[in-house]
């Protein structure tokens, strides 16, 4: 009588299960962690999980939570959006052009390291308080990271990809759009992957100031109206949510067969 043989589970699919129950266990761990600290401390203050996850009921029943969800991806969306826009041909012109290169590199790195929190009276002075100035500070806080990368990308190509064209016959927008184009993707969407990071953390800022809607304000509005720290923390729990979800939708664009070359696979 043959015995027959129990079904392994294949490498791929160990990776696929890990993949979904080691985050689990570690966020398991880490709210009873949480739960476990405040209730040792004798805080009043702090909220405990269940007390944050009561906030988040209370704020979905009352329609706030969806309504502020919407209203901060909103501005991160036309933010961000304009800032890879400008900033991916912005990028490649500037690493192709050497000309390009020299007339702007400098203005580009004066205006980098300036905090877009510093231009936040500034944009409340050009655009007043509504949605137009935390998209501006987005956008600023967005676009330069996406230049750098591409710019990057396109110096550092290896000429290899560059001879070989140039074998083929091909040159200017042809070899632009074929050629240079596709070296760079990799490490432009690296840097686009940073520059929404980025943005997120900015409209969180922003919305702490400029308007009065969003996530931001939410924190800032739960801590002055009562001290409700249960929904500081709970907006702060939907920040840190929707900013996962965001760059695993950013990563979705790693699996293209475009980009996935530039990418070590282990």
């Amino acid at each position: 009588m043959s015995v027959r043989p129990q079904p392994v589970l294949s490498r791929q699919s160990r990776f696929s299960i890990a993949q979904i129950s080691l985050p689990v266990i570690v966020g398991c761990i880490f709210v009873a962690a949480w739960h476990l600290a405040v209730k040792a401390s004798g805080s009043d203050i702090f909220p405990t999980p269940w007390q944050v996850c009561l906030g988040l009921g209370d704020l979905a029943r009352q329609g706030l939570l969806l309504k502020y969800i919407v209203a901060s991806l909103f501005r991160v969306s036309w933010g961000f959006g304009l800032a890879v826009l400008v900033g991916v041909p912005l990028g490649l012109v500037l690493g192709w052009f050497k000309l390009a290169f020299t007339a702007l590199n400098p203005f580009i790195q004066i205006l980098r390291p300036i905090s877009p929190i510093a231009w936040i009276p500034v944009a409340i002075l050009w655009f007043g308080v509504k949605d137009t100035a935390p998209i501006f500070l987005i956008f600023l806080a967005s676009v330069f990271p996406i230049t750098v990368s591409a710019m990057a990308a396109v110096q550092n190509m290896q000429q290899v990809y560059l001879r070989a064209a140039q074998n083929f016959g091909l040159s200017g927008l042809p070899l632009f759009r074929r050629v240079i184009l596709p070296a760079a993707l990799p490490q432009i969407i690296t840097g686009i992957r940073i520059a929404l990071g980025v943005a997120w953390l900015v409209v969180v800022a922003a919305e702490m100031i400029a308007v009065n809607s969003g996530l931001g304000y939410l924190i800032i509005d739960a801590r002055n109206a009562g001290k409700r720290y249960d929904l500081v923390v709970a907006g702060m729990v939907m920040i840190g949510l929707i900013g996962l979800v965001l760059d695993l939708l950013v990563r979705r664009l790693e699996k293209f067969d475009e980009v996935r070359w530039g990418y070590g696979q282990r």
